[in-house]
């Protein structure tokens, strides 16, 4: 099924940002592609859509591991079939599993984190690319989830600070490589945004002086908004990193 409708791939979109952000493409008029393990998830995702009103039809569900390049790929293949092309890929799936003092933390888990949150948005990434170079009219938009660790890291948190500023690489090797292809990639940090799996801060997250504070959040709705935004620019326009965070969260002053 072809349409004139731009088409978004949004991976981790069973929950969190991901899902906001997905709720926001189709409420901008976008066909949007739904990638997540979990495929309950993804199908609550497209129910929520399609309550929206003209959310409905507007959603596909196809459960992806982004670890699994053949997975990926089977992602990307199903998008074209079904819609013809891939206009914007919101490259947003990860994990905060992992936690722990780097003379403590497994090498496998480790290994899990990088696999996710590094190798998993390469595969994404590529396969985007790929695509969008394949195409016609060519071209496309990549929008990296990055995120405040890919600037200053949290105590703990080698492995997802190691992967997300990696991240920022891969963000600019792509933004450079895209520029013959109307290939744009941009990336999103994102710091404190109010979901499942930032609950915790309200109560307490371990600083860098070893102080437990509670840290501020924000509506995610201002996250998925900013998405947007960047996804309705022209490919001759770029937002190469914008950072949306909660006003008073310890991000400039970490340390």
């Amino acid at each position: 099924m072809e349409t004139s409708a731009q088409i978004a791939i949004v991976t981790g979109a069973g929950s969190g940002i991901g899902r906001r952000a997905a709720l926001a493409l189709v409420e901008a008029s976008f066909h949007v592609v739904l990638a997540g393990r979990r495929a309950e998830a993804l199908e609550e995702t497209g129910r929520m859509a399609a309550s929206a009103g003209e959310g409905a039809g507007r959603t596909l569900a196809v459960p992806t591991d982004v670890t699994d390049p053949t997975g990926v790929d089977h992602l990307f293949q199903t998008a074209v079939e079904t819609f013809g092309r891939v206009d914007l890929v919101f490259n947003n799936a990860g994990t905060f599993a992992g936690a722990g003092a780097i003379d403590a933390i497994a090498y496998d888990t480790w290994l899990n984190s990088i696999g996710v949150n590094l190798n998993g948005a390469f595969l994404v990434a590529q396969a985007a690319f790929r695509t969008m170079k394949a195409q016609a009219p060519q071209g496309g938009r990549i929008i990296n989830n990055g995120s405040i660790s890919a600037h200053v890291p949290r105590p703990n948190a080698i492995a997802y600070t190691a992967a997300k500023h990696a991240i920022t690489g891969m963000t600019k090797s792509l933004a450079i490589e895209g520029r013959p292809f109307s290939i744009a990639c941009g990336q999103i940090d994102i710091g404190n945004a109010a979901t499942d799996m930032t609950v915790e801060m309200g109560k307490g997250m371990l600083q860098a002086d070893g102080r437990l504070l509670p840290e501020a959040t924000f509506d995610a709705a201002h996250v998925a908004q900013t998405i947007v935004h960047m996804a309705r620019l022209p490919l001759n326009a770029n937002i190469p990193f914008v950072t949306v965070m909660a006003t008073t969260m310890p991000y400039l002053g970490r340390g």
